[in-house]
């Protein structure tokens, strides 16, 4: 009785992560992506356009995201093998969280406070995590709504032409 009580909190657990409702369906593929400017809990500024000529996966999630802790590490494997950018878009938690995170995963590349989620609402992100794919001409060409598997990451980072 206890295991399955534990499957079933569990299982609410992840699906709480991929149904969380921040607006109507997500950014369309073939659109320019919005560009922002958000700043890193240790309080430098970072702006999308900053990585024009970069490929660039935008990761939004949150730290009581089950399926965000579990991608986590293949990004941040990818992320030291291949030749693009990561912004992880925080949803709405302070520097202290995303930091001590950040930490915990021994995650480097660059996470961003989002205070409000104003950047999770221009992107019309509908779940966590989601995972968009921006060319080096700042157009979106890839939207991935829920846990990214390491095949499917690179399979992404291979159409992305950044991984062989």
């Amino acid at each position: 009785m206890r295991r399955m009580l534990l499957f079933a909190g569990i299982a609410l657990l992840l699906g709480a992560c991929s149904s969380v409702n921040l607006g109507s369906p997500g950014a369309a593929k073939g659109a320019q992506a919005p560009n922002f400017e958000l700043e890193k809990p240790d309080g430098q500024f970072i702006a999308l356009d900053e990585f024009r000529g970069e490929v660039v996966l935008l990761n939004f999630w949150a730290t009581w995201c089950g399926p965000c802790r579990l991608e986590m590490p293949a990004i941040q494997q990818r992320y030291e093998q291949a030749d693009f950018q990561v912004l992880a878009v925080n949803f709405d938690e302070t520097a202290d969280q995303v930091r001590a995170f950040m930490e915990e995963l021994e995650l480097t590349f660059p996470a961003l406070l989002d205070p409000g989620g104003e950047i999770q609402r221009l992107y019309e992100v509908r779940g966590y995590p989601t995972s968009v794919f921006v060319d080096e001409k700042g157009i979106i060409q890839i939207i991935h709504i829920g846990l990214l598997s390491e095949d499917q990451l690179d399979g992404y980072l291979v159409e992305m032409g950044v991984l062989n």
